[in-house]
């Protein structure tokens, strides 16, 4: 039986300015980002419960607010960008996914966002690019 483990972090509010918006237009007041993180099941299904049996994601939640408040970004993908590389920099991230999205698009109503899969090779390849 194979068995596969993920770390989920859902509607993470980051606060962040992205985009460039009109006179009049909607400004969105939210974005949101969702994090899957796939790991070894081992580090999940432990004996002891014990935090250097499991993977630490609190510095990496650290990171993501650091980045997200980093500065005015023009586009929600190089703020995913960003987060796919400081997730790039822990070993026990096999692959991801991220999605970030804005709310709202338009007179208060609407999510607009974008959504990333990066499988294990390409994560291996751009830790070789980061280091």
């Amino acid at each position: 039986m194979t068995s596969t483990a993920c770390i989920e972090l859902k509607d993470l509010r980051l606060d962040t300015q992205i985009g460039t918006y009109a006179p009049g237009a909607s400004i969105p007041d939210q974005h949101l980002l969702n994090l899957t993180l796939w790991i070894s099941p081992k580090l999940i299904l432990i004996s002891e419960d014990l935090m250097d049996r499991v993977f630490d994601y609190d510095p990496l939640v650290l990171e993501i607010d650091r980045l997200a408040a980093d500065g005015h970004y023009e586009t929600q993908e190089r703020l995913a960008t960003r987060i796919v590389e400081a997730c790039a920099r822990y070993s026990e991230i096999e692959s991801l996914e991220i999605s970030l999205r804005k709310t709202p698009v338009r007179e208060s109503s609407g999510v607009l966002g974008i959504k990333l899969y990066i499988d294990q090779s390409s994560l291996a390849s751009m830790r070789t690019i980061l280091t």
